[in-house]
């Protein structure tokens, strides 16, 4: 398709209507049209068209001079998921991981600046952070976005780095670009990617992507860990071993 036909088929109010809602994600406790507008860069009326329609839809709620995303758009997100038969393949291989080693096994996919859980598989062992099928986190600071990271372009990745905004969430989270650019290299180097504590103080975590017969990295499954329970090294020595057995597992899915 031609440049030309593909900007006559291309939608542009959809495409502001999609960017309004990616918006309210990030802004679960809500967002007045004046914060909405701004960050949107949209007109207020702009802004207030898009709002009350997501909000005519069901999409949105209204609740004084505060918009905020519904639980429809999970509806849909878990519809979804529930047919991509990938992971109705992998869960139970990412169940015997999770079994043998008494730790919680997850799956996520790129999603922008985040990775999104596809699949969960949670241990037995309670971690203070929550996460759930359609969870979002920041990917530079997790292990499951380091290792998709390491799966970009050149190009792609250069634009992440450039545009991701990249926040302190614990003493250790790596913010320096250079250092975030060079930590993904190293994962791609490697095959595995292991964030330690730079998500939440106490989590470990440890992620192989996955590849498709392309070659292309299309996720990437993780196990996380309390710090206490595994050292960096012993993670690398008794867990990795069992994630790149479910992995290979897991990418016969696109050889049969």
């Amino acid at each position: 398709m031609d440049e030309e036909a593909a900007s006559r088929d291309h939608v542009g109010s959809l495409e502001r209507g999609l960017a309004v809602m990616e918006i309210l994600a990030r802004h679960p406790s809500g967002m007045t049209l004046t914060e909405m507008a701004e960050e949107a860069g949209l007109t207020r009326a702009g802004a207030r068209r898009f709002l009350l329609t997501l909000t005519a839809t069901g999409y949105a709620t209204q609740a004084g001079r505060v918009f905020s995303l519904s639980p429809r758009l999970l509806t849909i997100a878990r519809t979804w998921l529930g047919g991509a038969s990938l992971w109705a393949f992998a869960a139970p291989i990412m169940r015997a991981v999770a079994a043998q080693l008494n730790e919680a096994c997850s799956a996520a996919i790129l999603s922008g600046a985040d990775v999104v859980y596809v699949a969960r598989i949670p241990g037995r062992r309670i971690l203070s952070v929550s996460l759930d099928v359609g969870t979002r986190l920041p990917a530079y600071c997790t292990s499951m976005g380091r290792i998709l990271l390491a799966g970009l372009t050149p190009q792609e990745l250069d634009a992440f780095l450039g545009q991701t905004t990249i926040e302190r969430r614990t003493p250790k989270t790596i913010t320096d670009r250079r250092l975030l650019a060079n930590a993904i290299g190293k994962a791609k180097a490697d095959g595995f990617a292991i964030v330690d504590e730079e998500l939440e103080l106490g989590l470990r975590s440890i992620a192989v992507p996955i590849r498709d017969r392309a070659e292309r990295t299309v996720a990437a499954i993780n196990v996380s860990t309390q710090s206490a329970r595994f050292s960096v090294a012993e993670m690398e020595r008794e867990i990795l071993p069992v994630l790149l057995e479910a992995r290979q597992r897991i990418e016969d899915f696109f050889v049969v």
